[in-house]
């Protein structure tokens, strides 16, 4: 797992947390906002877009990951280095399993960043809140 500063995780925060306020989220009021960073130190945001028809809503983590990649600036080559989640209530709001494998594609090491049971910040690696995830590289 990456060695964040305490620096750097504020601003990753921070970052979800303006990303959070951009959610659509008419469905459920629940605004959930992701900043992700790059190994070469790039940080993009995204948040999650409800849908009408649920199955084709987006989480804020995958949009985040998905923008990275759009950019050129994410894939296994060039690994994703931390990815912080939060929400507009300040719950408990840890990835869900299909962002969680995710992150693993592109960084099993990543340190994932969210609110946990504790009710504390909490960072952890990828592989940790994923073990055995599946990767075909």
């Amino acid at each position: 797992m990456s060695q964040l500063n305490a620096v750097r995780v504020e601003e990753l925060l921070a970052a979800a947390q303006q990303a959070a306020e951009k959610a659509y989220a008419p469905f459920s009021g629940f605004r959930v906002g992701a900043a992700i960073l790059t190994r070469s130190g790039k940080v993009f945001t995204g948040c999650n877009v409800e849908n009408s028809s649920y199955g084709l809503t987006n989480c804020a983590e995958r949009t985040a990951i998905f923008s990275a990649v759009a950019a050129g600036e994410l894939s296994v080559e060039h690994e994703l280095e931390a990815v912080a989640v939060v929400n507009h209530e300040g719950a408990i709001c840890s990835p869900c399993g299909a962002c969680r494998q995710v992150i693993f594609e592109f960084g099993p090491e990543a340190t994932v960043i969210f609110r946990s049971h504790s009710g504390q910040m909490t960072e952890v690696a990828a592989r940790e809140l994923l073990p055995e995830g599946f990767r075909l590289r």
